[in-house]
C-alpha cells in the first residue's frame, strides 16, 4: 500500500537520450515528451555566453535557415554526446517542459549508448 501511495508523487522521470528524438516517459503516464534532439545556440557577440534559443521541434524547424548569430545543432552524433553544454541545456528544457511540479525535484534515468558498445550480432 506505502508503495502505491508513494507512486502517486513519483518524481522518477526515464530518458532515451537518442541521436535523432529524445524520448522522456513517466511512470503510469507513458511516454509524454518524443522531441527532435536539436537545440537552436544564439551567440549575439564574439566572446559572449551562448544562450538557448530553441529546442526541439522548434529547433529542428530552424536547420538550414537560422541567421549569422544562431547555428541550430544536434548535441548528440552517433549515439554519442558530441557537446555537454548543449545537450545539458537542452535535457533541462525537456525535464522543465514535463516536469511542472515546483514542490518535488525530478529524478531522471538517462539512458544512451557509449561510444565502446558494439552489437555482438
Amino acid at each position: 500500500m506505502l508503495k502505491k501511495f508513494r507512486g502517486m508523487f513519483s518524481n522518477d522521470l526515464s530518458i532515451d537520450l537518442g541521436t535523432a528524438n529524445t524520448l522522456i516517459y513517466v511512470k503510469g503516464q507513458g511516454i509524454v515528451l518524443n522531441e527532435p534532439s536539436v537545440v537552436a545556440i544564439r551567440q549575439d557577440r564574439a566572446g559572449s555566453p551562448k544562450s538557448v534559443a530553441a529546442v526541439g521541434h522548434d529547433a529542428k524547424q530552424m536547420l538550414g535557415r537560422t541567421p549569422g548569430n544562431i547555428a541550430a545543432i544536434r548535441p548528440m552524433k552517433d549515439g554519442v554526446i558530441a557537446d555537454f553544454f548543449v545537450t545539458e541545456k537542452m535535457l533541462q528544457h525537456f525535464i522543465k517542459q514535463v516536469h511542472s511540479n515546483s514542490f518535488m525535484r525530478p529524478s531522471p534515468r538517462v539512458s544512451g549508448l557509449c561510444a565502446g558498445w558494439r552489437d555482438p550480432g
